[in-house]
């Protein structure tokens, strides 16, 4: 007897969007019907209940039509857009899975998906359930994964230093902050609103914030919060931000650059007119890749669990209920309506 299919509702790009703001009529929530059973012989194939997915920047990216610069590739207009989020496993021809593992990786936006040879897919270890899963998609995820990776792997960050971040209210900058103060550094962190603001200062122990948007000249800002310079920054804004920070960085000076999310809105990217201080100062500037450091990720789990469970660490969260919030969700994240980590939540456990 054939298995029943089952409602299948997911949200899908309708058009690409080559420049400026992507707005909620770009995307629709669609309803569609799946089997839930993998196909007879589809060797290497899970099955996934999606329980959790995670709103990232760099999707807007993924928005536009096939740019080979970029490291992910376009969606694919009227299939569930992809992304990192949370899974149980509801059936496996993989070695590596079986039904009801947890875990987290690549995945669609969609109720449930079948993947064969899944990219990226990591179990959790679950044991510790007084951890929510969503932390997977944020801190115990590749937003944690990439704040330790940029802080202490590309910065190599010492005591005492000078620490700037942008967009530091965001799923990887208030980490940063966070590991930079237990670290022992002086640090500063910039957002688009007064409430991102006071949560910088007074839930993540920032040593100050400021909002960037009312800030006419970045430079004398930066100067004021950093009256002996910048030892490190870590960069998620670029343009006007980036040239900026230059000025202000010191000698032997490292950034790591993780985003540029007020390029990803551009037709085309804004210029950097102060790189002559890269030599006159010996800046490093380093883009990283999260992926390259998913080796590290055991060795992130035992820096980042010890210090969450003795509440050095915390982490705010921004999460909608239901896939036909996505679009809401994820266009409102393209804004900066976000305070903490945006996740939708498709479902329960």
């Amino acid at each position: 007897m054939a298995e029943e299919a089952v409602r299948n509702k997911k949200v899908v790009l309708k058009k690409y969007v080559t420049e400026g703001y992507a707005e909620q009529s770009d995307l629709e929530t669609i309803t569609s019907s799946i089997n839930l059973k993998i196909p007879e012989g589809t060797k290497d194939a899970v099955l996934l209940k999606n329980l959790i997915l995670s709103c990232d920047p760099y999707m807007r990216r993924c928005m536009t039509p096939r740019d080979p610069s970029h490291y992910l590739p376009s969606f694919e207009l009227g299939k569930a857009l992809n992304g990192l989020g949370v899974v149980k496993v509801v059936e496996s021809t993989h070695p590596n899975y079986k039904k009801g593992d947890l875990a987290w990786g690549y995945t669609e936006w969609e109720e449930y998906t079948l993947l064969v040879s899944p990219p990226l897919l990591i179990k959790i270890d679950h044991s510790d359930s007084s951890l929510p899963l969503s932390y997977y998609s944020g801190i115990l995820g590749i937003p944690g994964l990439t704040a330790y990776a940029g802080f202490y792997e590309v910065c190599s960050p010492k005591e005492g230093e000078y620490v700037y971040v942008s967009a530091a209210a965001g799923a990887i900058g208030q980490l940063v902050g966070q590991f930079a103060k237990l670290m022992g550094c002086y640090v500063v962190g910039s957002a688009g609103t007064k409430e991102k603001v006071d949560l910088l200062k007074n839930k993540f122990g920032f040593d100050e914030a400021f909002n960037y948007k009312e800030e006419h000249d970045l430079n004398d800002a930066l100067k004021r919060y950093f009256p002996k310079g910048i030892d490190i920054y870590f960069e998620n804004v670029g343009g006007k931000m980036l040239d900026a920070v230059i000025l202000n960085m010191n000698l032997n000076g490292r950034i790591a650059v993780c985003g540029m999310v007020s390029q990803y809105n551009l037709g085309k990217n804004e210029g950097i007119y102060n790189l002559i201080d890269i030599v006159y100062k010996r800046i490093l500037i380093k883009g990283f890749h999260v992926f390259d450091y998913l080796p590290q990720y055991g060795k992130f789990l035992d820096v980042a669990l010890p210090y969450i469970k003795q509440g050095k660490l915390t982490y705010v969260e921004d999460i909608f209920e239901g896939l036909e919030h996505g679009p809401e969700a994820l266009i409102g994240l393209f804004a900066g309506e976000n305070v903490g980590k945006r996740s939708l939540v498709v479902a329960r456990e």
